[in-house]
Order: structure tokens, then sequence, then C-alpha cells
């Protein structure tokens, strides 16, 4: 990034270099000439602008006017964990180092713009997209996702944060109004931006499908004058999301910069040729054209794309180079979960051991090329039964079965999903369909092969949850229930291996209820990436001391989300976030509803002892430090969550409308947090940020040992656990 003086020189360079351009060049910046690419202008050395999806790794190659992969062998890359298991790390350094990797290898594949992070909060568990989002929490997302931002643009890339604002739902995505209370906005939905573009500083921002009071995102004054240019005072570009723009006037006098869409009539988008002939009548002013193309031409200069008058040599990247698929296995490593461990089940044994089972598909499923917009072509991905052969070597006979089959295939028509992506409003809810009875006895057999299988085993992995036919772009799922009939498999084989090791793998908390009670050991993995199979099996046997939290809401139910008890979810035409502020946890710990894993929850192989806690606090700063020692066995990693209080606030009654209330506010908010590696016995301190002013209040350190630190300012500062009362051992009791 520039420094602000830099900014002004370029911003000024870029007007005198539009100036120069004719109308219909400049035309040709501001809408798709390609599915990912604007129109250069060759004359005055203007490259085209070049973009790829990225969430989890630099997209395919498609052909440019249509949805065609390419299908040469030059574009697979390093895959990397989803954007929820990175936030389950809660590790900032990892943060950085993966969107470094991101950052390489678009610029290694030629990419002027990475369309990622994707940071929309997860309001439901029921969206289709979450497992491209980091967290229900804004503060925990903008502190990840800044890091993450800051180590793509290193590398001469624009990060494009997405999708601003208030797009928490796939069902009819291009055209739910979303009803929301403006301080519930600015305090939940609009956090994590501003953070993004102010301290993360994303070159730009990608708009939103869904209407926000009434204005499509990606068209909105509101959004995209009042709060991002005037309010903001954010000078970079803004990208449509692909078709979300519906009106050549409301566009063009917007505050958007570049309209994409999904289809190949380029020259017909609203910021095309109808936008060309509305300044040619004199009915939109052509000053309107050159603002936006001055910023693009800025951000050009920004990414060295051009001459930006000092001559910088352009960043090339990489990718594919063994630093990444590293990086990648560490944040891996580090996203799994430890949600249950009862008589210390795990780590297993591997020494002890002379045959395993693996039940279920996901023990064997490929991730990478599914989900959406989100698929890549992986340069390989580890699945969990390799991952644990590999681990185990040639003493141990680990053997498999699928136990479950998953859907029917859908027959291919030929057509790309993208292709079709905004027929029937862009999206919709999964309707719970009737099983074909065929399919229901097959995975009868398979249930009983499985079964019977487990009972000559002496250690039995299950490998379940979910995958990208739930976990996908343009579906909301319909519940939380696990599909395929997973939960009477689980149920049946721990009948017979009570001491069986359940492992989930997902882009959203499932229900577990109907056996979670007799389930000794739970592990949680997100999609993990190309090495996520190896990190499961490192954790599984004891290579690696798991230190994920989640970062969200485990619920019992979707119902007993504020989204859906109070709020709606999914809206056809409008939404009503009735919840307001109360989104996860915060409507949890409010108004005493008992999850079934509360965020930030997590378990380890080792333990972890807290003293002297101290609150300091200055014009400039806010932080919380503490003396944390290993009292373990094992080499591990804490998180420390530094969390908000309301005091002398009791539990509430379940409102039905949250405005009706009096104002009221959370019990507890997330300000703080921060890890820490130890080896057994090792002592270390910490020294958290606070966000914003704290005093006087009540903070609460939440740590993995079953208890709860407390810390009061009254005449002086004190410590004293508290014992957690819903299910685990990672209390967000809050500040």
């Amino acid at each position: 990034m520039e420094n602000q003086n830099g900014c002004s020189l370029l911003k000024e360079r870029a007007k005198s270099l539009t100036a120069m351009l004719t109308l219909e060049e400049k035309i040709g910046m501001i809408h798709g000439a390609h599915l990912f690419s604007t129109q250069g202008v060759e004359r005055l050395g203007i490259p085209p602008l070049v973009m790829s999806d990225g969430p989890m790794g630099v997209r395919q190659e498609f052909e440019p006017d249509c949805w065609k992969a390419v299908g040469s062998s030059d574009d697979y890359v390093t895959y990397l964990p989803c954007n929820s298991a990175l936030a389950a790390t809660w590790n900032r350094d990892l943060a950085f180092a993966t969107g470094s990797v991101l950052g390489a290898e678009a610029r290694g594949r030629g990419k002027d713009i990475i369309l990622a992070p994707g940071i929309n909060i997860k309001r439901s568990p029921l969206c289709g997209r979450n497992f491209e989002y980091f967290s229900e929490d804004p503060y925990l997302t903008g502190e990840l996702a800044v890091c993450f931002i800051q180590g793509i643009q290193q590398w001469d890339v624009a990060a494009c944060v997405k999708h601003f604002a208030a797009n928490n739902q796939e069902t009819q995505r291009l055209w739910v109004d979303v009803e929301i209370d403006e301080n519930a906005l600015r305090e939940i939905y609009l956090p994590a931006f501003y953070a993004c573009l102010t301290r993360g500083k994303s070159l730009s921002v990608m708009g939103a499908y869904n209407k926000l009071y009434g204005e499509h995102c990606c068209q909105s004054q509101y959004l995209l004058h009042d709060i991002l240019r005037r309010e903001w005072s954010y000078e970079g570009v803004v990208v449509s999301d692909w078709g979300g723009v519906h009106d050549t006037e409301l566009a063009a006098t917007s505050e958007l910069d570049i309209e994409m869409s999904v289809t190949d009539n380029f020259d017909e988008y609203y910021m095309a040729d109808p936008l060309k002939k509305a300044v040619e009548q004199g009915s939109i002013p052509e000053d309107r054209i050159d603002e936006k193309v001055t910023r693009i031409l800025t951000l050009m200069m920004q990414l060295h794309m051009m001459d930006d008058g000092e001559k910088t040599e352009r960043k090339s990247g990489a990718y594919n180079v063994p630093g990444h698929r590293q990086t990648a296995l560490d944040t891996a490593r580090e996203s799994i979960v430890l949600l249950k461990n009862e008589r210390k089940i795990l780590p297993l044994d591997a020494k002890r051991l002379q045959k395993v089972l693996l039940v279920g598909e996901n023990a064997q499923r490929l991730h990478a090329n599914g989900g959406g917009s989100a698929e890549m072509k992986a340069l390989y991905e580890i699945s969990p039964l390799m991952g644990i052969k590999m681990l185990l070597g040639g003493n141990v006979k680990v053997d498999f079965t699928r136990g479950y089959q998953s859907g029917a295939k859908k027959p291919e028509d030929g057509v790309n999903w993208q292709e079709k992506s905004l027929e029937d409003g862009g999206g919709h809810g999964r309707e719970n369909q009737k099983e074909n009875q065929n399919l229901a006895q097959e995975r009868a057999a398979l249930r009983r092969e499985a079964v019977e299988m487990a009972k000559a085993y002496e250690t039995v992995i299950y490998v379940g949850g979910l995958n990208h036919d739930y976990d996908s772009e343009g579906i909301d799922r319909s519940d939380m229930s696990l599909p395929y009939e997973q939960d009477l498999l689980i149920q049946e084989l721990l009948r017979v291996k009570p001491d069986m090791v359940v492992v989930l793998i997902g882009g959203s908390p499932v229900e577990m209820g109907a056996w979670i009670d007799r389930a000794p050991a739970v592990v949680w993995s997100y999609y993990a990436g190309m090495e996520g199979g190896t990190a499961i099996a490192e954790v599984l046997f004891g290579s690696v001391n798991p230190s994920g939290r989640l970062p969200e809401t485990f619920y019992k139910s979707h119902k007993d989300c504020s989204a859906h008890r109070i709020g709606e979810f999914a809206g056809e035409k409008k939404v009503s976030y009735r919840e307001g502020v109360f989104v996860g946890y915060r409507f949890n710990e409010t108004f005493g509803v008992e999850p079934e894993f509360c965020f930030g929850h997590g378990l380890s192989y080792t333990c972890f002892e807290y003293e002297n806690a101290v609150y300091e606090a200055s014009e400039s700063e806010s932080y919380l430090t503490c003396t944390i020692t290993n009292v373990g066995e094992r080499a591990g990693a804490e998180i420390v969550q530094v969390y908000r209080m309301a005091q002398n606030q009791d539990l509430l009654p379940i409102p039905e409308n949250i405005s009706e209330l009096p104002k009221i506010f959370p019990s507890k908010e997330l300000i703080g947090f921060g890890k820490i590696y130890l080896e057994p016995g090792e002592t270390g301190q910490m020294k958290i940020a606070v966000k914003g002013k704290t005093e006087p209040c009540v903070f609460g350190i939440a740590n993995s040992v079953k208890s709860m630190r407390r810390v009061e300012q009254a005449q002086g500062w004190w410590i004293r656990p508290m014992i957690r009362l819903f299910r685990g051992s990672q209390v967000p009791f809050l500040v």
C-alpha cells in the first residue's frame, strides 16, 4: 500500500490519464469484457484488470467468454483451509501467512484481484456459504481478515473483501430485502468491513447480491455513498457481485466502479452500451464515469500494473511451492477442534494398535472441487483415510467401509452451474425430500455391514459430517441434521463400539443430540485444505496437540439460533433481523439458551493455569496481561479469550421482538484474544490488546480447563475460577 502522499500522487496521475481516454475506452474499463476481466486500452498502456475467485485457492481457468474449463494442467494450485477453518485457529499470524499464500498464487497465476476474503457474519447455521466466512463474531472476523488481506496485498494483488453487506442467506439472494435496525447493522454486520477497509486497507470491495433498506447493495446510495465513501472515506475500487447490478442509472450514479456478471452479452451489461448511450444523450454526466475510471487506474498503479512514476517492478508471485503446502498444513493443524474427550480416549496410541477401521464417506471423500465459486483444482488433497494410513505405516492394518451413501448424483446436463446461477432469484433453500426406496435399502445394507465389521476391530473411527452438497453457494440448508441417515449409523456403531471416536467434517454446525451423550470423543474439522487429512490423523494419534476453538456457536438445533427463534431466515422477499445485535453467543449468553458447544470452545491434551491478570489502560490503548503455565505433560497452545461482561444484568426472558424491549446490551462480548505456545512446565506472559474503552467493567478470561477466570475492577483486580454450566470447557464468560 502507498502512504497518503503517495496515494494522492497516484490519484493525480490517474486523473490525467483518464482525461486522455475516449468515452468508449472508459466504458470498457468499468464492466466485464470477459467473465473475469475488464477491457484494457492498449494505445495508452492500460492493461485489462484480471480477477479470480479464491477463498481457498485461485480458481481454475475458464474460457474467456463461457463457463467452460480450459482443462489444461497448469492451473492446479495450493488448496487452503476455508475461512471457517482459519477462524478456528484464532491465530493472526496464520491468517497473514494463509493470505500471503493466496496472494502469491494469484500473482503467480497472473491475477490482479483475488475475490477474497468472505467476511459476512454467520447469522444462521443454515446459510450455504458459511464455510467461506469466518465467524458469528465481528471482532474475531475483523482481526483475522485484516491480517489475511495484508498477506494477500504484499504480492501486488488486490484483495476484494465481500459481500458488502448483510449478505447472510442464499435463498433468493438476488432479490431478498433485508430489514434491520441500523444499530444492529453497525454493531454486528459492518465492523469487520470497516476494519478490512481501514486497517487492512483492502484495495477493493465487492457489493452483495441482496437488497438493504430497499436498495440493491451493488447500487446502493446508503451503503456505497453515505457509509463507504463519505463516512469511511474509502477510495478503493467497488466491484459488483457477478450479476448484482439491475439498473443503469442507479449503478452509474452510485459509487460502484466495475460491473461484472455471469453472462457473455458483455456489451449489454448495464454499465456498457446502455450507459454509453445515456451519457451521449446527456441523462448521465460523464464525470461520474471519470470518477470510476480514476479509481481503477489508481488501483492499477498501486499494484504496479503500469507506470506509477517510480518504475517499480511488479512482484511475480509463485504457486505450488513447498512453503505454501507447509502453510496449508500448519493452518489445518491448528484448525482442528477437539469437542469432547471423556476418559482421555484421545490421543490414540499407534504403538498399541494392530487393526483400525474407518467408517464413513468423508474418510475418503475429497472436497476441493465443490461449493460453488469456492471450487478449485487442488494440486492434491489428503483424505483422512490417506492421512491415517500415511501416519501409521505398514505395521497397522487400516480398513475402510462407507457405512452410508450420499445422495444420488444428479445427471450432468453439460451446463456449468454458474451459467444458471442468476435463475430463480439466485438461490433457494434445500427441501427435505423422501429418499428413494432403493437408496434407503442400500444405506441399510451399508449400515449393517459397517456395524458387523466394527465388532472385529479394536479401534473404530467414524468420519462423517457434511459435504458440498450441503455447504454450497446458492443453497441454504433446511435444518442442522446430519444427512444420509448418519445419526442412525453412529448410534448403532456406538452400541457395539462404545469407545468409538467420532470425527465430523463440514462447513457449518450439525445436530448431535441423538448420540452426543454416548460418544466419548468427538473431533470437528472444517474443510481444512489439501493437508486436512494429515492434520486430522496427527491430532487423533497425538503428534499434534489440538488447539482449535469454535468461531461460532454449535446449537442443539437451528431453532435455538436467534435468527430463527426471533428473526426470520430465510425470507424470499423480505427478511427481518428482529434479533438485532443478539447474534450467536450474544443471544445465548443474554437469554440463557444452552448450546451443544459454545462459541470459543475447544479442548487440549494438556492443561493451563492462569495467574496475575492485570488490566491497564491509557489514552491510546487498553490491554490485559496474564501469566499462563502449561501444567500438563504435553506441549500445546492456549488461546486466551477476553470478554466484556454487562454488569448487574440477570438472564432475560426470550422476547418475540428485541426492538420492543427497553435498551439492553449483550451480556458478553469478545474484545480480545491471543495465542501462546508452551512446553510442559513452561510459563509465559500474554499481553492482550482490548477493544474499546472498558472502564468500569468486568472481564472474563476463558480457557480450556473447565474453568473461567474473571477479573473485576473494584478497589483493585482479583481472580476467581468459575465453573462452566454449558457443555464443554471453553467458556465465553465475558467482560
